[in-house]
């Protein structure tokens, strides 16, 4: 599980957690029933306190992303997939209106704009 957390971030690292796991839900690298680390052996892996983990662990298991199965372990959960896209959508939505505000203020126009997304996009 390559879960990466930095103490320089801006971030807690519980929502370090929490991001990319959610991140892999979304994206599909990980999928319903996967199992997900247990929360000793994530802090143990990562360096950090038992508590932090649970505290991520706990907020993906209220968001209905993560399940906890006594004695079995922590796996993803069975969910709207399409509802997490929604959500990630919206965040995008969100980034956008911001770009296309510094985009007015800039001077540069939507044809231009549109052209620096086609080739961010295929530049991943």
């Amino acid at each position: 599980m390559d879960i990466i957390i930095t103490m320089r971030s801006d971030k807690p690292i519980y929502e370090q957690i929490e991001s990319q796991f959610r991140e892999m839900i979304v994206s599909g690298k990980l999928k319903a029933g996967d199992s997900i680390p247990s929360m000793r052996a994530l802090a143990k892996d990562l360096h950090i306190s038992l508590i932090t983990v649970k505290k991520a662990y706990e907020n993906l298991s209220r968001d209905g992303l993560i399940e906890t199965i006594v004695g079995k372990g922590s796996f993803v959960a069975a969910l709207n997939t399409e509802l997490l896209r929604e959500e990630k959508q919206r965040e995008i939505e969100n980034l956008l209106a911001q770009a296309c505000q510094s985009a007015k203020t800039a001077g540069i126009g939507p044809d231009t704009l549109k052209e620096l997304i086609d080739v961010l996009y295929e530049g991943e």
